[in-house]
């Protein structure tokens, strides 16, 4: 008497697609689901081809946005990886006069790890001290920049102060913007406390 054929349901469908967008070797996926690779690739190829593809293009959009938002290694990796930019060694030699140099559209052949280096930090510090001189200029504090959007939409409790995006949840981290902590309006915080 011969095996009882495969028949795929929805639920085994969405674990085979999550088990490859996790980068699992389809011999472990079909231990997992009880069938054989070559059964696995038969019924769920393209679960397997889609898995991949978009975990692909969810960490690449949460790359491109680190990118957007100043991330400076994810901006150096998507050049390096996207843009074909490359380091190499470079022998530099002093001539004996001074110029400045303008890098924005060059390669990175040109520039160091040390350089790199040199740039980013001084790119940090030049950063805050262009908020700073923005903070004096206009004569609002700190506090008043961070301050939550204007108004709350529907039932939201706070808000990415990077991003603005506002959120029905009173902490946590958004997830558009990692490593950026949720802050809460001013006026659901005490609604909430009252609640509980």
């Amino acid at each position: 008497m011969g095996r009882r054929a495969h028949k795929p349901d929805p639920s085994l469908r969405r674990q085979v697609e999550a088990l490859a967008a996790y980068g699992i070797p389809e011999t472990d996926i079909g231990r997992v689901v009880g069938i054989d690779p070559k059964t696995l690739r038969k019924h769920y190829r393209e679960e397997l081809d889609l898995g991949e593809a978009k975990a692909n293009a969810q960490v690449a959009g949460y790359l491109f946005n680190a990118a957007k938002n100043g991330n400076v290694t994810a901006q150096i990796f998507w050049l390096k990886t996207r843009a074909k930019w490359r380091e190499t060694p470079v022998e530099l030699k002093h001539s004996g006069s001074i110029a400045r140099k303008d890098l924005s559209r060059k390669d990175l052949s040109e520039v160091s790890d040390e350089a790199s280096a040199e740039i980013i930090t001084w790119a940090a510090s030049e950063q805050l001290r262009q908020c700073l001189e923005h903070l004096n200029r206009t004569g609002k504090s700190t506090l008043e920049v961070l301050l939550a959007p204007q108004q709350p939409v529907g039932n939201s409790i706070s808000f990415c102060p990077r991003c603005g995006c506002q959120f029905v949840i009173s902490s946590g981290a958004c997830p558009d913007c990692p490593g950026v902590g949720l802050l809460a309006f001013p006026e659901r915080e005490a609604e909430v406390e009252r609640a509980v």
